[in-house]
């Protein structure tokens, strides 16, 4: 709920326009949102802190995280300082790119949490302490980009770009880490990326249209007043126009053509 809540609060709190193709991508965004969710993977059993830590050891994960890694700190010294006032997506996806050290960190420290009401001695594992830091680390971070792209861009658009960019950062950690597609059917994968697609022809309308002034009191004014698209003549067009008029304006100069 998140995209259309965003934008609806945005609209009305902070006097931002929400045209009616704005609201047919919330209402897009929570239909792909529905589709998702009823085709979702079931997560693989992980019930302990050594279950958890052999997922993170694979070579497959630790590849994948190195390359979240080298892309954050590319966008974050390079990327952000020359391009993040103006491009909309850079502090988006250190955004989201950190949000796969988030979710991975979320569902550790779940294990935890439970193990440590089971009276396993989890305070004692050094992973615990590493997913503290993890979560904090990315949730901090998370929090100062996501605010400095409120600041500059508008709400409306922040939220919408940041779900697509963030689901699509946790599907695919989701895939690698705790391996959820293994298990699903072709009819789930099918419904899980229609759906996936649906948010983002969602997020389309919303960012594509924002500036059109389109609601359902003035969609028929909007159809009916377009404007008739120019036609290009060239010069020899408009000197056989000038010369077959029957009254040439006095006070322009006349124009001849030359036969040969």
């Amino acid at each position: 709920f998140s995209v259309p809540c965003s934008a609806i609060l945005s609209s009305y709190l902070l006097g931002e326009r929400l045209n009616l193709l704005g609201k047919l991508g919330c209402l897009l965004s929570l239909v792909g949102s529905t589709v998702m969710v009823i085709h979702a993977p079931e997560d693989e059993e992980v019930t302990t802190l050594e279950e958890m830590t052999s997922k993170l050891k694979e070579p497959g994960f630790l590849a994948y995280a190195a390359i979240l890694l080298a892309l954050c700190f590319l966008l974050i010294f390079y990327l952000a300082p020359r391009y993040g006032q103006s491009n909309i997506l850079i502090y988006l996806t250190i955004c989201s790119v950190i949000g796969a050290f988030s979710v991975s960190s979320v569902k550790g420290l779940g294990i935890a949490i439970k193990g440590f009401f089971a009276g396993q001695p989890v305070l004692q594992h050094p992973l615990t302490w590493i997913l503290v830091i993890t979560l904090v680390a990315s949730i901090t971070t998370q929090i100062n980009y996501l605010n400095k792209s409120l600041d500059i861009f508008n709400t409306s658009l922040v939220f919408p770009i940041y779900y697509v960019l963030f689901t699509t950062i946790v599907i695919t950690t989701s895939i690698i880490l705790f391996k959820e597609w293994v298990a699903m059917t072709v009819v789930d994968i099918i419904g899980t990326v229609c759906g996936f697609l649906t948010i983002i022809l969602g997020v389309f309308l919303l960012h594509a249209f924002k500036d059109m002034d389109v609601s359902l009191g003035n969609l028929p004014q909007v159809l009916q007043n377009e404007e008739p698209v120019p036609v290009t003549r060239d010069d020899k067009n408009i000197l056989i126009e000038v010369d077959n008029s029957s009254i040439a304006p006095e006070d322009k100069p006349k124009v001849f053509m030359l036969y040969t």
